[in-house]
Protein backbone atom coordinates (compact mmCIF):
# COMPACT_ATOMS: atom_id res chain seq x y z
CA UNK A 1 0.00 0.00 0.00
CA UNK A 2 1.35 3.42 -0.91
CA UNK A 3 1.02 6.55 1.17
CA UNK A 4 0.54 10.07 -0.15
CA UNK A 5 2.26 12.42 2.27
CA UNK A 6 3.21 16.10 2.45
CA UNK A 7 6.75 16.64 3.71
CA UNK A 8 9.44 19.29 3.45
CA UNK A 9 11.60 19.20 0.33
CA UNK A 10 14.64 18.41 2.49
CA UNK A 11 12.99 15.11 3.55
CA UNK A 12 12.29 13.76 0.03
CA UNK A 13 14.04 10.43 -0.58
CA UNK A 14 15.20 8.63 -3.70
CA UNK A 15 12.37 6.35 -4.79
CA UNK A 16 9.56 8.72 -3.78
CA UNK A 17 7.06 9.62 -6.49
CA UNK A 18 6.55 13.30 -7.28
CA UNK A 19 3.82 14.87 -9.44
CA UNK A 20 5.20 16.01 -12.80
CA UNK A 21 2.06 17.67 -14.22
CA UNK A 22 -0.19 16.31 -16.95
CA UNK A 23 2.43 16.51 -19.70
CA UNK A 24 1.46 15.12 -23.10
CA UNK A 25 -0.69 12.37 -21.61
CA UNK A 26 -3.83 13.58 -19.83
CA UNK A 27 -4.15 10.45 -17.67
CA UNK A 28 -3.25 11.51 -14.07
CA UNK A 29 -1.39 8.34 -13.09
CA UNK A 30 1.20 8.91 -15.79
CA UNK A 31 2.15 12.26 -14.22
CA UNK A 32 3.85 10.75 -11.15
CA UNK A 33 7.62 10.35 -11.63
CA UNK A 34 10.15 8.52 -9.49
CA UNK A 35 12.74 10.71 -7.77
CA UNK A 36 16.13 9.40 -8.91
CA UNK A 37 18.43 12.03 -7.40
CA UNK A 38 18.27 14.45 -4.46
CA UNK A 39 20.93 17.17 -4.47
CA UNK A 40 21.50 20.43 -2.58
CA UNK A 41 22.70 23.38 -4.65
CA UNK A 42 23.19 26.91 -3.27
CA UNK A 43 20.83 26.32 -0.35
CA UNK A 44 18.08 24.83 -2.54
CA UNK A 45 17.00 21.22 -2.96
CA UNK A 46 17.14 19.90 -6.53
CA UNK A 47 15.07 16.79 -7.18
CA UNK A 48 15.65 14.90 -10.41
CA UNK A 49 12.77 12.72 -11.57
CA UNK A 50 13.06 10.06 -14.24
CA UNK A 51 16.23 9.69 -16.28
CA UNK A 52 19.39 11.31 -14.97
CA UNK A 53 20.62 12.43 -18.41
CA UNK A 54 17.63 14.70 -19.04
CA UNK A 55 17.16 18.12 -17.44
CA UNK A 56 13.39 18.00 -18.05
CA UNK A 57 12.67 16.28 -14.74
CA UNK A 58 14.36 18.79 -12.42
CA UNK A 59 12.42 20.36 -9.56
CA UNK A 60 13.89 23.15 -7.41
CA UNK A 61 12.58 23.74 -3.88
CA UNK A 62 13.43 25.69 -0.78
CA UNK A 63 14.40 23.08 1.89
CA UNK A 64 11.44 24.10 4.10
CA UNK A 65 8.92 24.12 1.23
CA UNK A 66 6.09 21.57 1.40
CA UNK A 67 6.08 18.82 -1.24
CA UNK A 68 3.46 16.11 -1.73
CA UNK A 69 4.95 12.74 -2.62
CA UNK A 70 3.87 9.13 -2.75
CA UNK A 71 6.07 6.88 -0.66
CA UNK A 72 6.01 3.11 -0.60
CA UNK A 73 6.44 1.70 2.90
CA UNK A 74 9.70 -0.17 3.47
CA UNK A 75 9.50 -3.87 2.77
CA UNK A 76 9.53 -6.08 5.80
CA UNK A 77 12.37 -8.56 5.70
CA UNK A 78 11.45 -11.82 7.31
CA UNK A 79 14.18 -13.56 9.20
CA UNK A 80 14.83 -17.09 8.10
CA UNK A 81 14.88 -19.34 11.11
CA UNK A 82 16.69 -22.56 10.54
CA UNK A 83 15.33 -25.50 12.42
CA UNK A 84 17.83 -27.85 14.00
CA UNK A 85 18.04 -31.23 12.34
CA UNK A 86 17.79 -33.90 14.98
CA UNK A 87 19.18 -37.17 13.73
CA UNK A 88 18.48 -40.30 15.61
CA UNK A 89 21.36 -42.57 16.27
CA UNK A 90 20.74 -46.18 15.33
Amino acid sequence: MTTRITITAADVQIGDLIYDGPGANAHPTFAWETVTKVHRVDGLVMLTAGRLDSANGEFWFDPAESVTVIRHPPEKVEEVVTKPRHKRGH
